[in-house]
């Protein structure tokens, strides 16, 4: 035994130490792959659940202990199906040597990764992008994220395209006869990474019924992930800014432009 030091009567050696080590790494990276999703706050229930669990088998109450406890019983399965997303992009990512290094589940270990955005962010070429797809009624919802890594789950919902930023291509991909047109468009890293991807859908029963799909699906990625959401009406050709769950309607250009270079502004 390899004793390294004694905290009371507890005997700590170097394996406990690697032990705990791994578990943290474990835990932190499994929380990286679910950051941006709504696997997050439903692992924080289950946290909960469990923390009550032991709360009232503590107080010795025995009938909320009996029905917690059945509850406990099946969580495996429940998680299982609710996370089964997640779970597959887990496998996904370890049978992959590539995605390791990527993803940041050995690569956090070897190599610092880049985050945020590249100085030359093209804010230009999206206003008057903005201001053509307004003034034609055209209909776009356009992503800009500091964190690539948050956005890799979906970036797999579309069609990868890691292209320049332009105001010309992002015109041609919200044109309604683009095949690229239906869904988002999402900015990451001074690029355009990828376009039709598919957005969670807000379930605030606040929201407006004249909202249609595609700005609840702007606000529902906004509730869920550290991102600022353009969004131009096809109807009224309005522009629409979404973050932290809210939106401001019928902005200005230049009003646009002070929240992207505040979002960019900030650290991550």
């Amino acid at each position: 035994m390899n004793l390294l030091f004694l905290i009371g009567f507890l005997e700590i050696e170097w394996v406990d130490i690697l032990d705990i080590l791994l578990v943290s790494l474990l835990i932190f990276n499994i929380y990286k792959l679910m950051q941006g999703t709504l696997a997050v706050r439903v692992s924080g229930g289950f946290l909960v659940l469990y923390f009550l669990y032991l709360l009232v088998q503590a107080t010795e109450m025995e009938l909320f202990t009996v029905i917690l406890q059945q509850f406990m019983e099946v969580s495996v399965v429940v998680a299982v199906i609710l996370f089964q997303q997640e779970i597959r992009k887990f496998l996904l990512i370890l049978g992959k040597s590539t995605d390791l290094q990527e993803s940041g589940f050995l690569g956090g270990i070897f190599h610092r990764k880049k985050t945020g955005l590249q100085s030359g962010f093209a804010i230009s070429g999206i206003l008057e992008a903005m201001k053509e797809l307004g003034a034609t009624n055209m209909g776009a919802l356009m992503i800009i994220s500091r964190n690539l890594s948050e956005m890799r789950g979906y970036l797999e919902t579309g069609d990868e395209l890691d292209a320049e930023l332009s105001k010309r291509l992002l015109v041609s991909i919200f044109n309604k006869y683009s095949p690229l047109h239906d869904g988002a468009v999402i900015i990451c890293e001074g690029r355009i990474q990828a376009a039709r991807c598919i957005l969670p859908v807000s379930e605030n029963q606040k929201i407006p019924a004249s909202m249609g799909l595609r700005h609840r699906a702007g606000i529902g990625m906004s509730e869920v992930t550290d991102t600022l959401i353009l969004l131009v009406s096809e109807e009224t050709g309005q522009l629409s800014v979404a973050q932290n769950g809210e939106i401001d309607h019928n902005l200005s250009l230049p009003e646009i432009r002070r929240k992207i270079n505040a979002y960019l502004k900030r650290k991550n």
